[in-house]
């Protein structure tokens, strides 16, 4: 029986979770699907152009996984461009962090190692999940999604 796998790390999910090739319907394309995991791979490393370790340290995986994750990643995303076929984003193993946590601030936040889970503030209004920062109460919080002030959830 293969080990549980550990959540990742990521920052944000993308703001589009579907694209299909112009021109051609909808049903008749058969899709890949991609992970969050995934997209976070490739965003840490070929849009911010971040070292390989660097990246495996923000995504709370050795950089073995990384490697894997991001292989994966390039291969779903070339048979995508090159055969016509339709990316959907969605799946994964994942934890939400704030990008400080997941070392875009001036370090990784406190109590967010292996197998340590965060607590969420939920938003009332649009019901958006986000970690608790550390030091910072639920109700200092702002929804990243509409702005309005975030209640404890879990």
């Amino acid at each position: 029986m293969p080990r549980p796998k550990i959540p990742r790390f990521i920052s944000g999910l993308p703001e589009a979770d579907f694209f299909l090739p112009k021109g051609i319907a909808p049903s008749k394309i058969p899709e890949v699907t991609l992970s969050v995991d995934e997209i976070e791979a490739i965003k840490l490393k070929d849009l911010l152009g971040l070292e390989q370790e660097e990246c495996a340290k923000r995504m709370n995986i050795s950089r073995g996984t990384f490697q894997r994750i991001l292989n994966s990643a390039r291969k779903k995303i070339a048979d995508a461009l090159v055969n016509g076929k339709a990316i959907r984003i969605e799946g994964g193993v994942y934890e939400m962090v704030s990008q400080q946590q997941a070392g875009f601030g001036r370090g990784r936040g406190v109590g967010f190692g292996r197998g340590l889970r965060p607590s969420y503030c939920v938003c009332p209004v649009c019901g958006n999940r986000q970690p608790k920062l550390p030091g910072v109460g639920c109700r200092q919080m702002k929804c990243e999604k509409c702005g309005a002030l975030m209640v404890r959830g879990d």
